[in-house]
């Protein structure tokens, strides 16, 4: 039992030492954990037991040490009135995603940063970009916001069942008048995962930009952006991150930075300045992805994202990734058993990682949705293409019971 309340203290109250998990594996980190180890892991989160979460797509709740690291950094700011300076964790943010310092601009959420690629790319009238029928509204919307003020058109493709067909899919909407292609990492309706190495490097050979919503990247596939090899990557932390609200991020690797235009700017975004009744000038925005972001941000916000970071870097990022591949089909698998379902969610392991949705058909996902709610299960309906469908998407802090007892209620709410 110590061992245990070792192990719940030193990752509960941001006591991260490198080796924590040393309670409950002596092994390298890359290594699979046992079911009681996970059920130790689910300690260390302030999720109320009565209830089963099964929507971490939408808000992942961060654990304890995040939380407390935030809690910390409020206390100071507030005692000595020095709110600090959030840039200090972003070097700490660019390497866990594999890319420089420079590449990486902090946002609030995925949206801030799809906003900045959709108006900073250099697009005119008639110039083409491909987007799929599955976007999220933060994605739909700055897009179709691009098109409406500057008659962009957008092609637009529903997602396929594996990732060869996607890709040709797309490989067939190309045109002389595409410029970009801004599609979803993970697709937030079906979880379908894109293969964005290849369609990167597809792009690329065409001089056609890549602008990736990654809101559902981060936290889940090992994420190393630089091997990714897209343009732009928008992400935030407060889903599979299990970091704060408000808090995301943009890469833009350095070679587009002076491609992608910044419009919203203020301290920091330029080299230099000058305003006066004699003389105004602009000195042009510094070399940095630090253009794109500006002005007072909040350190304890940040504070907490480094403290994700590390949450995720202690356990193991190769450990996360399998555990979450592992719920995924094991929840995937028991939806299978049960007849009435249609799974909306490829098959394909490799398009899929952290979600599964299914739709019943003859009845309102609302339905569904309400009587889940009733036993305390929480899911997210999927309205967005008109797949009247029931997202489930889980985390580490999940278990095999929880999807049991899940399956069970479907079982009996179709039958």
């Amino acid at each position: 039992m110590g061992n245990r309340r070792d192990f719940i203290q030193k990752m509960g109250f941001g006591l991260l030492a490198p080796t924590f998990l040393s309670s409950i594996d002596s092994q390298a980190n890359s290594l699979p954990l046992s079911e009681q180890s996970w059920e130790e892991i689910r300690e260390l989160f302030p999720l109320q037991k009565s209830r089963i979460y099964l929507n971490n797509g939408t808000f992942g709740p961060s654990p304890k040490s995040v939380l407390e690291a935030i809690h910390q950094s409020f206390q100071e700011t507030n005692e000595t009135g020095v709110y600090g300076n959030p840039d200090s964790g972003r070097e700490r943010i660019a390497d866990f995603f594999g890319v420089k310092k420079s590449e990486i601009s902090l946002t609030h959420n995925t949206t801030e940063g799809i906003n900045i690629m959709a108006q900073g790319l250099p697009l005119q009238a008639g110039d083409e970009v491909i987007v799929t029928s599955h976007e999220h509204a933060g994605s739909a919307i700055p897009w179709l916001n691009r098109a409406h003020l500057d008659q962009i058109v957008l092609k637009v493709f529903q997602p396929s069942d594996t990732q060869e067909k996607n890709q040709e899919i797309i490989k067939s909407l190309v045109t002389p008048k595409t410029r970009a292609i801004a599609i979803p990492h993970i697709t937030c309706t079906t979880g379908t995962v894109f293969p964005i190495r290849e369609i990167a490097d597809f792009a690329r050979e065409r001089g056609i930009f890549t602008a990736i919503d990654g809101a559902h990247g981060a936290g889940t596939i090992q994420l190393n952006l630089r091997e990714l090899g897209c343009d732009f990557y928008a992400g935030c932390f407060h889903k599979w991150m299990l970091g704060p609200n408000g808090s995301g991020f943009l890469f833009v690797r350095e070679e587009m930075l002076d491609q992608l235009q910044a419009y919203q700017v203020g301290a920091k975004s330029e080299k230099s300045w000058k305003l006066s009744e004699d003389e105004s000038d602009f000195g042009g925005y510094v070399d940095t992805a630090h253009r794109y972001d500006y002005g007072t941000q909040s350190t304890p916000m940040h504070v907490g994202v480094v403290a994700a970071v590390e949450f995720h870097k202690e356990i193991g990022r190769e450990r996360i990734e399998a555990r979450i591949r592992e719920l995924n089909d094991y929840l995937y698998e028991g939806l299978k058993q049960i007849e009435r379902l249609e799974i909306l969610t490829p098959e394909e392991r490799e398009s899929r990682i952290c979600v599964v949705s299914f739709r019943v058909p003859g009845m309102d996902y609302r339905e569904i949705a309400t009587a889940l709610s009733q036993k305390q299960i929480r899911i997210r309906g999927v309205h967005e293409a008109n797949l009247n469908a029931i997202r489930v998407s889980t985390h580490i802090y999940n278990s095999k019971a929880e999807i049991d007892f899940f399956l069970n209620e479907i079982k009996r709410i179709t039958s």
